[in-house]
């Protein structure tokens, strides 16, 4: 059954009306957890959520973006490229967004991206990744280089996954769609870090996503609690000796949460939880042996639920890894493109070009995508694609037409229409907006046809 907070609750005085309906045996639950915070839980759930973006660093950097931002912005604490814009902001319809310059992102869950350790060449495996946000923050750390392989079980909401991350220009990342307890068998050992966001009962996100609490019943946490066991364990089969884990959940249940990382402890003796940096509003993990956990809750922050661990897999360190110069052949289209390839593998297959990560992966794998898919030959032509125009900019590719955000061309081309420049080009022109990429035209005169992905107009 469904039940309201009783009609009205009094703390300092004032009396506060709550019409969230929220699962009794749940209010059991958290008025339990949380003892004489619950009110002030009840009130938070009250107030709407707040809403954040965060920067793609590897577009430009948070200072940057405070100089040419059209919103105002507020830090996040626990994350220096994440920012609260203002409920009456619109960032989602901004050119800055369909260029890949920040992704929309709730201030909680940019946790465990924060947590984990990244350097560059590092093999990094999110293993529930859909729709790619984590990856994405992921893979502005690891400047290009190394292994990305973001995966997810559902492939078609990998398509989402796939979308953000050629948005975010990301070009070394393994799109796959396998089971991961799959996955741990064939790569045991082998990443240096991994994200695991793992399906969960949702608690944290009742505000932000009501839905969640007409699927929430009695008994949901054991559930989740036996499939997460399974993958935080499978992850970390797959971690290599001094590998870092983060796991996460945007639920407050000790069951998906504590429970599960002391399993995880329990059957692999050589890991341990280390301690964090503390933000005020954090708190610790509420069952002895978690207290270096991260427990988030929306009366102490501005955001929504979540719980998260890093973990470490023993003391090793991880060896460097050479990088290779390949000898292969490109299109002739590449040569307009200033972009160094030399150290990755380019391979065509039935007429499309792909640069392969430049770690290639030792197995196969159920993919969506492997690399940077860089075009397609056509009978009149190669035609390059629109995952390697997010990867361009003025610098690296030879024709260009920079256009202010705020001139009317920038909305016309992103809705799929002819626009014309100011002056005469020939052939293949990327077009941008203040330098950051929105796809290619073919210009004849000063006549651009558009050429963005038709997947990716705006209505």
């Amino acid at each position: 059954m469904h039940i309201s907070v009783p009609a009205a609750f009094a703390r300092s005085g004032v009396v506060y009306n709550v019409s969230m309906k929220l699962p009794e045996r749940y209010l059991e639950h958290i008025q339990e957890l949380l003892g004489e915070e619950y009110p002030a839980y009840l009130e938070a759930m009250e107030q709407p959520p707040a809403a954040a973006l965060r920067i793609n660093t590897s577009r430009i950097t948070a200072d940057e973006f405070r100089g040419i931002t059209p919103f105002p912005l507020k830090q996040v604490p626990w994350c220096t490229e994440g920012f609260y814009y203002g409920e009456q902001e619109r960032p989602g319809t901004h050119p800055y967004y369909a260029a890949g310059v920040y992704y929309l992102q709730e201030a909680s869950a940019m946790i465990p991206g924060t947590l984990l350790p990244v350097k560059p060449g590092d093999r990094i495996l999110d293993a529930c990744a859909a729709p790619g946000g984590k990856s994405t923050q992921t893979a502005s750390r690891m400047n290009g280089t190394g292994v990305l392989l973001c995966n997810d079980l559902s492939a078609s909401r990998q398509a989402a996954s796939l979308r953000n991350l050629e948005r975010a220009g990301v070009d070394h990342a393994y799109v796959t769609c396998e089971n991961a307890l799959d996955l741990a068998k064939k790569l045991p050992g082998y990443f240096d870090g991994i994200l695991l966001d793992a399906p969960c009962s949702g608690e944290g996100m009742f505000r932000k996503d009501p839905s969640l609490i007409r699927s929430w019943k009695d008994g949901i946490n054991e559930e989740y609690a036996i499939l997460q066991k399974e993958l935080i364990n499978a992850c970390a089969d797959m971690l290599r000796d001094g590998g870092y884990m983060v796991y996460s959940t945007c639920t407050f249940s000790p069951k998906e949460d504590e429970e599960v990382v002391l399993d995880l402890l329990a059957k692999h003796p050589e890991c341990t939880i280390v301690k964090t940096a503390a933000y005020p509003g954090f708190c610790p993990g509420v069952l002895p042996g978690t207290e270096n956990c991260l427990r988030l809750y929306p009366h102490h922050i501005e955001g929504e639920g979540h719980f998260a661990a890093l973990i470490r897999k023993g003391t090793g360190e991880r060896a460097e890894r050479e990088v290779h110069t390949m000898n292969h052949q490109l299109p002739e289209f590449c040569n307009a493109v200033r972009k160094d390839l030399s150290h990755r593998e380019i391979r065509k297959r039935n007429g499309q070009w792909y640069a392969l990560p430049e770690d290639p992966m030792p197995v196969s794998l159920r993919s969506l995508r492997t690399g940077l898919f860089l075009g397609t030959e056509k009978r009149n032509g190669f035609e390059p694609s629109q995952a390697l125009a997010m990867t361009l900019s003025p610098d690296t590719f030879e024709q260009c037409m920079d256009l202010d955000p705020e001139d009317e061309r920038v909305l016309r081309y992103l809705r799929g229409e002819t626009i014309f420049a100011d002056k005469e080009y020939h052939g293949w022109i990327l077009v941008c907006t203040n330098g950051f990429p929105l796809g290619f035209a073919k210009a004849s005169g000063t006549m651009l046809k558009n050429k963005i992905d038709p997947g990716w107009r705006r209505q």
